[in-house]
């Protein structure tokens, strides 16, 4: 019970502080958005404010289909999401844990990593289409691109940041690399591979809508288009609302779970 405590207490700060940046970053951009629509003089037929987006949404005699139509189509933007976040993730990770290995690999690696970042996804989209399709495979690979570089990079200075000491007693007993890197590196990371998830979880959503746009045609990123090319401009707003809200209560998500976890493995850390 004592080595519980101190994770649901972390759980406990962690979870109010996350309300708090909710409630903080809604009372903020409320505010400036119906601020920047009056002082660029956007007019009414463009710049939608909160009040036409709620009515949209909430109070309108078809605000129910329109919701329901919201929901199916954030449910399959976040399922693309999920899909690029995990493979992107996963790449990350294992090429993070090669760099560290081999000097030949991130000889190899990073400057490709660094050309996958600096060329434009919109430009990629027809080679990885021509190459994969237009299914999920191109949801992974678009969404999965946004999320490789940063992920990468952060892993990869997290599996750096042990100690040689530690290092040394692995290594003295016997142990080979792959040993010092799962035993200390990866433990060690762990601040900087949540960091990487807390980073990724918006560039995920982010690959997923400019995947959906692009290839696949389907969720909030292709209605979000086609909705602007019919003049729709009240659901325009709404789904980037929409979105813009997921993206914060993810990333809040993630913030609370690497509080806990860091909580909890920072009891075992202190008393070793």
């Amino acid at each position: 019970m004592s080595a519980l405590s101190p994770t649901l207490a972390a759980a406990g700060r962690a979870l109010l502080r996350a309300l708090l940046t909710l409630v903080f970053v809604v009372g903020t951009v409320l505010p400036l958005w119906v601020a920047g629509l009056w002082i660029f003089e956007v007019s009414d037929y463009v710049g939608k404010g909160p009040a036409d987006v709620w009515a949209h949404l909430v109070t309108d005699e078809d605000a129910g289909q329109t919701r329901s139509e919201a929901w199916s189509l954030l449910v399959k933007t976040l399922q693309d999401a999920a899909l690029g976040f995990v493979a992107g993730m996963l790449a990350a990770t294992a090429l993070a844990g090669a760099i560290v290995l081999s000097r030949a690999v991130e000889s190899a690696v990073l400057p490709m990593a660094m050309i996958l970042r600096s060329v434009p996804l919109i430009a990629l989209a027809p080679l990885i289409i021509l190459l994969v399709g237009r299914g999920y495979a191109a949801v992974a690979v678009m969404s999965g691109i946004v999320v490789l570089f940063p992920a990468l990079v952060s892993i990869v200075f997290g599996l750096r940041s042990h100690s040689a000491q530690m290092r040394d007693v692995v290594q003295v007993f016997g142990g080979s690399s792959w040993a010092v890197l799962r035993r200390v590196a990866f433990p060690s990371a762990l601040p900087a591979l949540f960091a990487s998830v807390r980073i990724s979880v918006p560039g995920a959503i982010t690959g997923a809508l400019l995947a959906e746009w692009l290839a696949t045609g389907e969720g909030i990123g292709y209605a979000i288009v086609s909705a602007a090319a019919r003049s729709q401009i009240n659901q325009v707003w709404s789904l980037v609302v929409v979105i813009t809200l997921a993206s914060l209560v993810l990333y809040l998500l993630a913030q609370l779970v690497e509080s806990v976890v860091l909580a909890r493995f920072g009891q075992e850390a202190g008393r070793a």
